[in-house]
């Protein structure tokens, strides 16, 4: 059984096993320094689909069925899973897995939703309630453009503030079986609204939550960053994360040598063009199970934090000037079990 050390944080007794994971992306996330370590790269925006929205549930999809692959079951092996999507109602997600006939609970954490997704199957395993749980997510350029910002032929010029959504998806599936990575622990973020109203500026938006989480999950265990090889966060670019360094200094925590954004790590922010760097629900879901969920498996990488970031905006909320609320949530992944 889970146990709650305080009122957000839980340590997982059992610590489950994220058994497999996958990772599918786009051609420009596959031009990155991390094209090796991605499952699938697909060379075509709609992947085979008349639509870029239909592309989106195709590419998840993908990932789903490759981390099954992987752990070597099929659909009807799991017990349910945890999804979402940044496009309204989630239809990725709907779209993308209603074919597997898999129990789902749908899930909106804006980028922050593979952390959230992991956190709820970790947590759900770790309490006996399921054998397989698999927990997925996704984005794709031109469904977030379309929905959040502009009609792409616009043309519309980006600020240096500014992050590419992802084209990619990240799969897992968590189970009680027992071999690395284990999740060991997990804080469920807040919202944390500093009143930033830039959608331009997400970074920004988002640093706030990070720091929130950390910072709890680092003193409610009694932990200190130098305990773990690397913390790691959702999408915060380069904007965001030395504001997030900047932050939690402020409270006498120095994150700089073990800090790791994904958003940071998917493009090379000189060579391709993404200004700020990369976002949405897929960025921290390729490179968690693309890049991170490997080394850790392997022993390389003992102990990381794996905190994504999410802003929880609509279009119509910044229609009317609000600002952009934010949260992120937190898991701790390890090579050992206890």
């Amino acid at each position: 059984m889970s146990k709650k050390i305080s009122k957000n944080t839980f340590i997982l007794k059992n610590t489950p096993t994220i058994f497999s994971y996958a990772s599918v992306v786009g051609k420009k996330e596959g031009e990155g320094p991390l094209s090796a370590f991605f499952d699938e790269v697909e060379e075509d925006s709609y992947f085979g689909q008349e639509t870029w929205e239909k592309a989106e549930s195709e590419m998840q999809k993908r990932a789903v069925k490759k981390a099954l692959s992987k752990a070597e079951i099929i659909p009807s092996d799991v017990d349910f899973m945890f999804g979402g999507d940044l496009m309204n109602q989630c239809i990725g997600t709907t779209y993308g897995i209603r074919d597997l006939n898999i129990p789902i609970l749908m899930v909106y954490g804006a980028c922050s939703t593979m952390a959230e997704t992991l956190l709820l199957a970790s947590v759900m395993s770790d309490n006996d309630m399921g054998g397989n749980i698999v927990a997925v997510t996704s984005s794709h350029f031109c469904t977030a453009e379309r929905q959040f910002r502009l009609p792409l032929s616009y043309g519309g010029q980006r600020t240096p503030t500014a992050q590419w959504t992802t084209t990619a998806s990240g799969a897992v599936v968590v189970t009680p079986k027992r071999r690395p990575p284990y999740v060991r622990g997990v804080t469920i973020g807040k919202i944390v609204d500093m009143g930033v109203t830039d959608a331009n500026n997400m970074g920004a938006a988002m640093a706030p939550a990070a720091a929130y989480t950390i910072r709890t999950y680092l003193q409610d265990t009694g932990s200190k960053p130098s305990d773990f090889d690397y913390i790691i966060t959702g999408d915060l670019g380069a904007v965001g994360s030395n504001l997030l360094i900047e932050l939690l200094q402020k409270d006498g925590i120095d994150i700089t040598a073990q800090h790791k954004d994904c958003g940071k790590m998917i493009f090379d922010l000189e060579k391709q063009d993404v200004h700020a760097g990369g976002s949405g629900c897929g960025c921290s879901a390729s490179v968690l199970c693309g890049y991170w969920l490997p080394a850790v498996e392997r022993g390389e990488v003992q102990n990381i934090l794996f905190a994504a970031t999410g802003a929880l905006m609509s279009p119509t909320a910044s229609q009317q000037g609000e600002s952009i609320p934010s949260i992120s949530h937190l898991v701790h992944i390890s090579h050992k079990g206890e």
